[in-house]
């Protein structure tokens, strides 16, 4: 039995996370800022983690053999877990993003080749930056930033694992990004697409718990990719959400540079996920599980549908 730390963990893949690593039987401990009580059978921390004072008060004495940390944003929280974490834990697990490669998002030269792999992106040269305006660039950035402080200077072993776009779980799915197709498809709205979308990756909400939960037992560091088998593009996924539907998409092409749908993009950063499965991760398939996925989005769209105004169930809305 080890003894497992989840910073966040209380929202869809985090909350698999939290019940896989105890019911395989590890004494598993959440920390965050009392929001949400963890389920049974799993301690609590409350603290906020950018109080550094606070958080060092709240841990007291405990240590850790793993720390997964799923809401690490900024560099600044990165330090401040740094140090709070340095002697008190055997290794460190940071759930980072598959955006960390965006080609819009970074200041230099474009990673390539596509797929992505993990040594694409030197961290070593990344310096601090001013905070961007654009969500997307200080999303992307933030966690390059943070995946720099843990790497510069190791306080214990650390992981990244940088996730594909996580889709599945229904009314969990809090992002809203399949439900965006299964909406506009289903009430004959065109969905706003490149001329040439690049094909994206995408993982299942509970491989990536259960990948998040292998790392932790592991003994490699550095970087991983996180993503099932098979890119998909925009109107591919389109298609799949129509036939789910019996319906057909519609598209409206956007200019060169402007926001369209999400999941399609104008640039490729799909990424490889070798380096996870030749460490001995068993992928499934995109193709396996989007169906499904696309079956539980729909059903969902059906029940605020039906809903009256007003009356919607608080547990379906976002």
């Amino acid at each position: 039995m080890n003894t497992i730390l989840v910073i966040g963990g209380s929202r869809y893949f985090g909350k698999s996370l939290v019940t896989r690593a105890r019911d395989a039987g590890h004494e598993v401990t959440v920390l965050n800022r009392g929001s949400s009580a963890p389920p049974a059978g799993v301690g609590h921390v409350v603290a906020d983690r950018d109080d550094e004072d606070g958080l060092r008060a709240a841990l007291g004495s405990r240590s850790f053999d793993t720390v997964i940390d799923q809401v690490c944003y900024t560099p600044g929280q990165a330090a401040v877990a740094r140090r709070a974490f340095a002697g008190r834990t055997g290794r460190y697990v940071m759930t980072s993003t598959m955006e960390v490669y965006d080609p819009a998002t970074l200041p230099g030269p474009v990673p390539a080749p596509v797929p992505v792999a993990e040594d694409s992106l030197d961290l070593a040269r990344t310096a601090p930056t001013a905070p961007h305006a654009d969500p997307a660039h200080a999303y992307a950035e933030g966690k390059r930033q943070a995946e720099a402080v843990f790497l510069r200077e190791p306080a214990f072993p650390f992981v990244s694992v940088r996730t594909a776009h996580v889709l599945g779980g229904g009314r969990e799915e809090f992002t809203g990004r399949l439900a965006h197709y299964v909406e506009r498809i289903a009430a004959g709205s065109p969905v706003d697409v490149h001329q040439a979308p690049y094909a994206t990756s995408f993982i299942h909400h509970r491989e990536i718990a259960d990948l998040l939960y292998w790392a932790a037992g592991q003994s490699f560091t550095g970087p991983v990719n996180a993503a099932s088998h098979g890119a998909v593009d925009v109107t591919a996924l389109c298609e799949l959400v129509a036939a789910q539907l019996g319906r057909r998409p519609r598209y409206r092409l956007v200019e060169e540079g402007a926001a369209a749908s999400p999941f399609s993009f104008d640039r490729a950063y799909a990424m490889d996920n070798g380096r996870a499965a030749a460490l001995g991760f068993g992928f499934g398939r995109v193709a396996e599980w989007l169906p499904t996925a696309i079956a539980e989005a729909a059903g969902v769209n059906r029940l605020r549908s039906a809903a009256p105004t007003g009356l919607l169930p608080p547990s379906c809305s976002h």
